[in-house]
């Protein structure tokens, strides 16, 4: 009876060491999957986490999908902070299929010439122009689409992007090792097939059999051969990296929008901005707002705004947010105001100008922002019981237009003032004539 407790404590014992070393098994697991400090991560098939970090850096790592440039990370100039670099992919080998791409937008003084280095630094990597799209003045543009190295991609983008000041930066990487294995069976299931039609039209006899295997034997190896095509440009892609680098000439393109709305009411902007089809009372006071939004790569400043139906230039302007005379960074906007009397239903036509300037405030000559908007302001007729004044001016306006339609219709009567005078006369010849046959008459009978 002893020997038998003394050997299940023994059993439960080595139990319970089993159960504990699992468990530290399971926690080992975990630490493994996770990557520990290295920065990288494992998905759920055993793929990992492209976009990682460097142990040396205590940022978190990024997710594998595209990353863009957020408008926090870029600087007054609208490029990327040299504080917060842009993100690259830190590539390691897991095998497994990627698919990695970039598409990107740098600045630079001379886009000819930076062209051109362009493809030195792709060509000094191992890599090739696949294709190329250049425009020349007034706004010098140049699409480059380069194939590199999957190796090679990070430094590339770095190169690159150090032609100039990075404006924009996509960088994404797709796991296409699932649609590869799966092309990769279909098609031996679609060789075997293939081969199985072909063995059976050599043994086929009869034409009605010959003519139906030939016919499914067309259909197979034209799936097969779409089917080796998707599977060669997956390949291609894998092999060679695509990275798009658009090249535009540094503060080319300065350009403003302008967005005007209304509200009843004088309140120095307050309560800008107002409405974009405004309906106001006819012979009330009203405020127009202007959102002035610099749109282009350029700083731009001396804005000056006129409306010549409103009558309002730019010294009539009330300051609600920014001032005209400041400089406007690109991605930035000002709102100003002005206080008008609405008497009548009117169509704006407001045309707002702003100077281009360099980094220094030095005005960049030939080139100009400028952007005309207009705004239909509806004046609506209060309604109500009319006064005094209103009946003396609704009376006063009646006899005007009468006495204008008096003159239209004098005015239209003067041409025709010789009819009459005509048809009088030949009257009067008629009747003269008629007494003098009649007096003929009488004499010619009285003798």
């Amino acid at each position: 009876m002893k020997l038998r407790s003394v050997v299940s404590l023994k059993r439960l014992a080595a139990g319970f060491l089993v159960l504990a070393l699992a468990l530290a098994a399971c926690a080992a697991g975990e630490v493994a999957l996770t990557g520990g400090t290295t920065g990288e991560s494992v998905d759920e098939e055993g793929g990992l986490a492209f976009f990682g970090r460097d142990s040396s850096q205590n940022s978190p790592p990024t997710t594998a999908a595209a990353t863009t440039s957020s408008p926090d990370e870029k600087d007054a100039a609208g490029t990327l902070n040299a504080a917060n670099p842009p993100v690259v992919l830190n590539i390691v080998d897991f095998g497994r299929d990627i698919i990695f791409t970039a598409d990107m937008t740098v600045a630079v003084g001379d886009v000819s010439a930076a062209g051109n280095d362009a493809i030195r630094i792709v060509q000094g990597l191992g890599g090739y122009l696949f294709g190329q799209s250049t425009q020349g003045s007034p706004n010098p543009r140049s699409v480059l689409t380069f194939k590199v190295a999957p190796s090679d991609f990070q430094e590339t983008l770095s190169r690159l992007g150090a032609l100039g000041d990075v404006r924009t930066q996509e960088i994404s990487a797709s796991d296409v090792t699932d649609r590869i294995v799966d092309l990769e069976s279909q098609i031996a299931t679609a060789s075997a097939s293939v081969e199985r039609l072909r063995a059976l039209l050599a043994q086929a006899t009869e034409i009605k059999a010959i003519v139906e295997l030939e016919n499914e034997l067309l259909a197979r190896e034209t799936q097969l051969e779409s089917m080796r095509g998707q599977l060669r440009t997956l390949q291609n892609q894998v092999a060679l990296a695509t990275i798009v680098v658009t090249l535009t000439e540094a503060e080319s393109r300065p350009a403003i929008d302008v967005v005007m709305t209304a509200y009843p009411g004088h309140d120095d902007g307050v309560s800008c901005p107002g409405d974009s089809e405004p309906v106001i009372e006819q012979d009330t006071e009203a405020t127009v707002c202007f959102e002035i939004f610099n749109s282009g790569d350029t700083r731009l400043t001396g804005v000056e705004l006129k409306d010549p139906v409103l009558d309002i230039e730019t010294k009539h302007l009330i300051s609600v947010y920014g001032d005209p005379a400041m400089v406007i960074e690109p991605g930035q906007s000002i709102v100003v105001a002005a206080e008008v009397l609405v008497q009548r239903p009117l169509r704006t036509r407001t045309a707002v100008t702003a100077q281009p300037v360099d980094e220094d405030g030095a005005p960049l000559t030939g080139r100009a922002a400028t952007q005309t908007t207009s705004v239909y302001i509806n004046a609506v007729d209060p309604g109500g019981i009319a006064s005094f004044s209103d009946g003396l001016k609704a009376s006063w306006d009646w006899l005007v237009a009468f006495g204008q339609v008096l003159l239209l219709g004098l005015g239209a009567a003067i041409p025709f003032f010789w009819v009459p005078l005509v048809l009088w006369l030949v009257w009067r010849m008629l009747r003269v004539r008629r007494r003098e046959r009649v007096t003929t008459a009488r004499s010619t009978e009285a003798s």
